[in-house]
C-alpha cells in the first residue's frame, strides 16, 4: 500500500513529474479546525463588533476601545451620528414628512387587513421606526407593518381564536406571536443563522408574493362594496363566493363610488410620480389626501347615516404597555411559536431584499445578520408596546428613497409625525371611509406582483419556475402557510436530488497547462493515459450521498477500464479524486473512501486524492484514513497528483 512512496521520504523523491515536496508538510501540518463552539462564538463577536473580522487586533487593544466598538456595532448611529450635520438633517426631515403622510393611512389599513383596531396599526409605525433607527444599519428602509405579514397573522391567528368573537383573546395571541418572530430574529442574527431565510429561495418569494397579493386585493372587495358579513377564509375561492353571495343582500353603493373614486386618484397620482421623478411627492401625499377628502365629505354630507361604513373610533394617545397580555401558558403557546417563526422569516427576507436592493443603487454593503438582530429587538420591543410584527416596507421604501434621505433619521421623524397625529387628529378619522382603506391597500398590491420576473425564473431555471407556481397557486388555492409548505417542500426536493446524486466529472488537461476541468464542459481537455481523474461536486460527502458517490466512480472505473482493453498502453493503472469542491465529509464518507480504496488495491490499483479541503483532510487524520492511503498518495493539486502518478510509472513504480 504505497510501497513506492514508501521507499523515499517526501523531500527526497525527484522523479520525472516530481512532486514540490514543501507540500506534505502543508497538507498534513495545519493548524486544528475550529470547533462549533468556537464557529459560534466568532459568529456573535462579528454581530457585535465593528470589525469581527479583525478580532485579533481587537484583541490587543484596551478594553475601553473595544467596548466602543462593541457598542458601535450593536448602535450604528454612534458611527455615522458623529457625522451628522445640518444638510442631511432637512432631507431627512423632508423624507420623514413625507414617509408619514404615506405611513398613516397604510398603518390603519394594515391593521385593517390583520383584523386590528386602526391605532395597533399606528403604534407599528412608531415604537418599532425608533428602535431601528438607532440598530439598524440600511439609511433607506422604512419600518412599519406591511401587507404580506399583516394577512399572514390574521390568516394563522384567526384559526386559533376568531377576532369578532374575542378580539380581546385575539389580540394577545398577535401580541404573543409578535414576542416569538421577535426572539426568533434575535437568535437569527446573534448565531448568524441568516441561512435559514434564504431556505425561501427567490422564486418562492416571487411566487408567495404574488399569490398573497391577489389574496389580499380580493379581501379588500369587503371594504370596497361595504359588505357587513364576509368569509375569513383567505383562499381565492371562498373569498370570491362570499363576494357572489353578497350580491344577493342589499347593499350601497356608495362604498364602491367613493373607493373605485380615490383608487383612480391614487393610480393616477402614482403614474404621475414615475413619469416625472420631480414629482414624486404627489404620489407619496395621495394616499393621506384621500384619506382627509373623503372622510371631509362624509362628515359634511353624513353620508354614515346613508350606508357607508366607516372607521369610528379610533384610540388616541400613547402607546399602552402590553407586558401584562403576552400569553407564555395556555393551549395556543404551542401555535403562538409557530406562527412567530414563520411571520418572522417571512418579514425577515422581505426587509433583507428590501434593504439590500436600496443599499446596491447607494453602493455600500448590508450586514443580513446585524439586520436581523435590529428587526428582532424593535419587535421584542414592539410586542411589549402593543405592536404586531413589523418589517420593511417596499413602497413605503421606494418613498423615502425618492424623497432623499440620507440615514435613519427619516424614521424617527416619521415615527414623530405619527405620534403626534395619534395625539390630535385620531378623532377625525372617524368619519373616514372603508372604502378609502381598501383602495389605499389595493393601490400598493400591483407591485407585489412580478411578472417579468416570473418569466425571467421560467427561462432561467424550470424546477425554480415550480417552486414559484407552487407558492402561487398554494397561497391562492389553499392558504398563506401551504403555499410556503409547498414552496419549501419543492426547494428542499430540488437540495435533496442534488445533494443525494453529486455529479461525477470526469477530467481532462487543457493542453499547454497544468489545469484539469471537466472533458463534458471542455470538451479539448485531454485524457491522461493510464490515469482515471474525477471530481466530486458536492459540498458534503455525507451519509445521504456516500455510496451513490462510491458507486459512480466505480462504474467510471469499469467503464474506462472497457474502452482501455484493446490498448494495453492505455491501461488504468490509478485513480485520482479532486476533492477540491467537498467542504465537509462525515463517517459514512469516510468509510465510502475506504470501501472505494479496498476495491481498488484488490485489482492492484493505488487511490491519489488532490486538494482535500481543512475539515475534511482533519477527519480524515482522525479516522486514520491518511495513514491507511499513505500520506504520499495526498496532493495540493491535480496537477501535482498526475505528474506524481506519471513520474512513478516512468521510474518503473507500480501502483
Amino acid at each position: 500500500m504505497g510501497s513506492s512512496w514508501n521507499e523515499h521520504s517526501p523531500e527526497e523523491v525527484d522523479v520525472e513529474g516530481n512532486r514540490p515536496t514543501a507540500t506534505v508538510g502543508w497538507l498534513l501540518s495545519f493548524p486544528k479546525p475550529p470547533s462549533l463552539w468556537q464557529e459560534l462564538l466568532g459568529s456573535v463577536r462579528e454581530t457585535f463588533l465593528a470589525q469581527g473580522n479583525k478580532s485579533s487586533v481587537a484583541k490587543k487593544q484596551p478594553t475601553s476601545k473595544r467596548a466602543l466598538l462593541f457598542f458601535r456595532g450593536l448602535f450604528p448611529i454612534i458611527g455615522w451620528g458623529c457625522e451628522y450635520d445640518r444638510g442631511k438633517f432637512r432631507s431627512d426631515l423632508l423624507a420623514g414628512l413625507t414617509l408619514a403622510s404615506l405611513s398613516i393611512p397604510q398603518s390603519i389599513g394594515y391593521a385593517n387587513l390583520a383584523k386590528l383596531d386602526p391605532q395597533f396599526g399606528l403604534y407599528t409605525s412608531i415604537v418599532p421606526a425608533l428602535i431601528y433607527a438607532v440598530m439598524g444599519s440600511s439609511r433607506e428602509i422604512a419600518i412599519g407593518p406591511v401587507a404580506v405579514v399583516s394577512l399572514l397573522l390574521s390568516s394563522m391567528v384567526q384559526k386559533l381564536v376568531d377576532p369578532s368573537v374575542d378580539p380581546g383573546a385575539y389580540r394577545k395571541t398577535v401580541f404573543t406571536v409578535t414576542f416569538f418572530a421577535g426572539v426568533f430574529q434575535t437568535a437569527f442574527g446573534l448565531f448568524r443563522l441568516g441561512f435559514l431565510v434564504d431556505f425561501l429561495s427567490h422564486a418562492a418569494i416571487v411566487g408567495f408574493m404574488g399569490g398573497a397579493a391577489i389574496v389580499i386585493g380580493l379581501q379588500q372587495l369587503k371594504g370596497l362594496f361595504g359588505i357587513s358579513h364576509f368569509t375569513n377564509k383567505t383562499d381565492v375561492v371562498s373569498v370570491l363566493k362570499a363576494v357572489f353571495n353578497s350580491f344577493h343582500l342589499p347593499w350601497n353603493p356608495n362604498n364602491f363610488l367613493i373607493g373605485c373614486s380615490f383608487l383612480i386618484l391614487i393610480l393616477a397620482a402614482r403614474f404621475l410620480g414615475r413619469r416625472k421623478k420631480k414629482l414624486f411627492w404627489i404620489s407619496a401625499i395621495a394616499p393621506l389626501l384621500s384619506v382627509i377628502l373623503s372622510t371631509m365629505m362624509v362628515a359634511l354630507t353624513r353620508a354614515d347615516k346613508h350606508g357607508v361604513n366607516t372607521v369610528k373610533h379610533v384610540k388616541g394617545g400613547i402607546m399602552p404597555s402590553s407586558v401584562h397580555e403576552l400569553q407564555f401558558t395556555g393551549p395556543y403557546v404551542g401555535e403562538a411559536v409557530k406562527i412567530g417563526l414563520v411571520s418572522g422569516i417571512i418579514a425577515l427576507t422581505e426587509a433583507i431584499a428590501v434593504g439590500r436592493s436600496f443599499a446596491s443603487i447607494k453602493g455600500y454593503q448590508l450586514d443580513g445578520n446585524r439586520e436581523m438582530l435590529a428587526m428582532g429587538c424593535m419587535n421584542l420591543v414592539g410586542s411589549l408596546s402593543s405592536c404586531y410584527v413589523a418589517t420593511g416596507s417596499f413602497s413605503r421604501t421606494a418613498v423615502n428613497f425618492s424623497a432623499g434621505c440620507q440615514t435613519t433619521v427619516s424614521n424617527i421623524v416619521m415615527a414623530i409625525a405619527v405620534f403626534i397625529s395619534l395625539e390630535l387628529l385620531t378623532k377625525l378619522l372617524y368619519y373616514t371611509p372603508t372604502a378609502i382603506l381598501a383602495s389605499i391597500i389595493l393601490s400598493s398590491l400591483p407591485g407585489l406582483i412580478d411578472i417579468k420576473e416570473a418569466y425571467t425564473i421560467w427561462k432561467v431555471d424550470k424546477l425554480d419556475f415550480l417552486t414559484c407556481m407552487g407558492a402561487f397557486f398554494g397561497v391562492l388555492f389553499g392558504s398563506v402557510e401551504i403555499g410556503l409548505l409547498v414552496a419549501i417542500i419543492i426547494s428542499f426536493g430540488k437540495i435533496f436530488l442534488n445533494s443525494i446524486r453529486p455529479s461525477i466529472e470526469m477530467l481532462g488537461r487543457i493542453p499547454g497547462t497544468e489545469t484539469f476541468c471537466s472533458i463534458k464542459q471542455y470538451p479539448v481537455g485531454k485524457k491522461t493515459e493510464g490515469l482515471l481523474i474525477i471530481r466530486i461536486d458536492s459540498a458534503l460527502l455525507c451519509f445521504i450521498n456516500a455510496n451513490f458517490t462510491r458507486e459512480r466512480i466505480i462504474r467510471c472505473l469499469r467503464d474506462g477500464q472497457d474502452e482501455s482493453k484493446e490498448n494495453a498502453e492505455q491501461k488504468i493503472s490509478g485513480v485520482v479524486i479532486d476533492l477540491s469542491n467537498v467542504l465537509n465529509i462525515d463517517t459514512s464518507g469516510i468509510q465510502a473512501l475506504e470501501e472505494l480504496h479496498r476495491k481498488l488495491i484488490s485489482q492492484g490499483l493505488e487511490l491519489a486524492m488532490a486538494n482535500p479541503r481543512w475539515q475534511v483532510i482533519h477527519k480524515l487524520k482522525l479516522a486514520n484514513f491518511v495513514e491507511k492511503i499513505g500520506s504520499e498518495w495526498i496532493f495540493l493539486t491535480v496537477a501535482e497528483a498526475v505528474n506524481a502518478c506519471l513520474g512513478s510509472n516512468k521510474a518503473g513504480l507500480t501502483f
